[in-house]
């Protein structure tokens, strides 16, 4: 099969950008797709993080310290984004001006009004095609409770929460990094981080909530500089959101939280829906398991914990009785960018990457929640705008 070649440039080149590479490596684990990445062009503002790219990457013909020489290479047709969050309206305002296409990573801006001017951007530059880093939902797991959610089979909602924890900031003595202070993070803290994987799905389904009572976390306060200084972390460490939910026929509590200090937990992401006739929870902490409670009135009330195939949104050469892991995620999703980027509404399936429009959903939530922490108060989001 002919593929049709998009091809890539990479502007920041720590860990995601990377696991970028390592996925267009791996291009030959999917079966039956047209397209296809290439990466030619990496681009950090310390040289040094382009070194790996040009030793790894073959296909590398360009690297640059400077983004705006990237945007100027007519050889590159897409853009994947990986900087702190102060960076993300200059550059993809700059990235979607140019003509690019971007796939992003969350939260599309340090706070509501950076995430505006992307959004300005995008409605002026209608051609470009734009999507947020969310990879979680593409977990075999994810995957088939979004069509349990499709065929509505929960009956009427009773509750939903849904969450992404990890704990390698439970060790005081863990450096601190840009993530930790508001300049460069933001005040959302570990909600800007984290949180667009949360509401991925959540958004996706239509649970907007109309209100949020945040309960927001500082547990370590401060983190040595690496310079043997002790310096303050300004930004949350845990947030626990209490939202309700409000649709045409239905009124249900939703529970969201994001947690880098969680103990125990690597990196677990996890959605749990309760219903009157049915519930379900996935959670990347028991990859390979869905549960579900089928329930007819008088009937008997137990979980079914059953082993989830690998089955993908795209078929991959990987048989159904083995493993779906991060890596996976990762090249799924790249999957659907690609096939969006090539192929536009005839994509060969219909779950596509996070939107702007539900990372700007986002914003509102989180926007929100540090209201309702200052104020102490339960805070109505209005979704008319």
């Amino acid at each position: 099969m002919s593929k049709t070649i998009i091809r890539f440039g990479v502007i920041g080149c720590g860990l995601m950008g990377k696991e970028f590479a390592s996925a267009a490596a791996r291009w030959c684990h999917l079966t039956q797709v047209d397209f296809a990445p290439k990466i030619v062009a990496v681009c950090d503002a310390n040289s040094a993080a382009t070194e790996w790219f040009q030793e790894n990457v073959p296909s590398v013909e360009a690297a640059y310290t400077d983004y705006k020489e990237l945007l100027a290479n007519p050889d590159v047709d897409a853009i994947y984004c990986a900087v702190p969050h102060n960076l993300h309206a200059g550059i993809y305002v700059d990235i979607i001006k140019s003509g690019k296409h971007l796939l992003g990573e969350k939260p599309f801006g340090i706070d509501q009004e950076a995430n505006r001017h992307i959004l300005e951007a995008i409605k002026q530059h209608p051609q470009v095609i734009v999507r947020c880093s969310s990879e979680f939902p593409f977990f075999p797991g994810a995957q088939q409770i979004t069509q349990w959610v499709q065929e509505n089979k929960f009956g009427k909602i009773i509750e939903v929460e849904a969450g992404f924890w990890h704990s390698s900031d439970l060790d005081p003595t863990k450096a601190i990094n840009w993530k930790r202070r508001i300049a460069t993070n933001g005040e959302y803290g570990c909600m800007g981080d984290l949180g667009m994987h949360v509401l991925h799905l959540p958004m996706r389904f239509g649970w907007k909530p109309r209100s949020v009572r945040a309960l927001l976390s500082k547990i370590v306060p401060e983190r040595p500089d690496g310079k043997g200084n002790m310096v303050p972390c300004e930004t949350w460490d845990n947030a626990i959101l209490a939202c309700e939910v409000e649709l045409a026929d239905a009124q249900f509590p939703m529970v969201l939280s994001t947690k880098r200090i969680a103990p125990g937990h690597a990196n677990t992401w996890f959605i749990r829906i309760t219903g009157t006739d049915f519930s379900a929870e996935f959670t990347t902490k028991n990859p390979k398991q869905v549960a579900s409670l089928p329930y007819t009135p008088g009937g008997v009330q137990a979980w079914h914990v059953a082993d989830a195939p690998y089955k993908s949104a795209y078929g991959t050469i990987t048989g159904g009785i083995f493993e779906f892991g991060f890596s996976d995620s990762i090249l799924q999703m790249w999957a659907a960018f690609c096939d969006e980027l090539v192929n536009g509404k005839a994509a060969g399936q219909s779950f596509h990457c996070a939107t702007p429009e539900e990372a700007a959903y986002s914003h509102k939530v989180f926007t929100a929640a540090l209201e309702s922490n200052r104020t102490g108060e339960t805070i109505p989001i209005d979704w008319r705008n």
